[in-house]
């Protein structure tokens, strides 16, 4: 594999690894809140991330290239709101699109075909993960801060299967 998409690669797998600290901060979050629906779906996401991580492990692993683990920056602990904290899901899960694509764009570039198509899944995936976001904060745009239908929506995201 060539050497700039190696590199590339294992920075993606810190991105993967620092989505699923940011998700499980959240969580933590909201277990502090009270909204142990939200603290549920946070924790659904933390797993989803370290499994992106690992299938972009196993994949190096398997085209004989070494992973090279770097450091996690610390994520934030404290928001001032639930629409605060799915905004900031939103905003990040753009910017994994961003950084999904121009992996996607790299290995097309340098003709790795099955770089390419492996990421034809994060790709697919980066679709879900937005729309998934930004359905909650057009749900929680419409509902009062500390409303009955907050908590209502605690329970519809407390049965969310991982």
């Amino acid at each position: 594999m060539d050497k700039k998409l190696q590199k590339v690669f294992n920075d993606q797998i810190k991105h993967e690894l620092y989505s699923a600290y940011i998700y499980l901060a959240m969580a933590a979050h909201f277990e502090a809140k009270n909204l142990s629906g939200f603290a549920h779906w946070m924790k659904i996401q933390y797993k989803e991330e370290v499994a992106h991580a690992m299938k972009m492990f196993d994949f190096l692993n398997d085209r004989g290239v070494r992973v090279l683990l770097q450091a996690i920056p610390q994520p934030t602990l404290e928001y001032a709101s639930t629409l605060e904290v799915f905004e900031e899901t939103l905003k990040h899960e753009r910017k994994v699109t961003n950084l999904i694509n121009a992996l996607y764009d790299l290995a097309k570039e340098i003709n790795d075909q099955a770089a390419s198509v492996f990421l034809q899944w994060f790709i697919t995936e980066q679709v879900e993960e937005e729309k998934n976001a930004t359905y909650i904060i057009e749900t929680l745009k419409m509902i009062k801060p500390e409303g009955p239908a907050l908590i209502m929506l605690d329970r519809e995201l407390a049965k969310r299967e991982g």
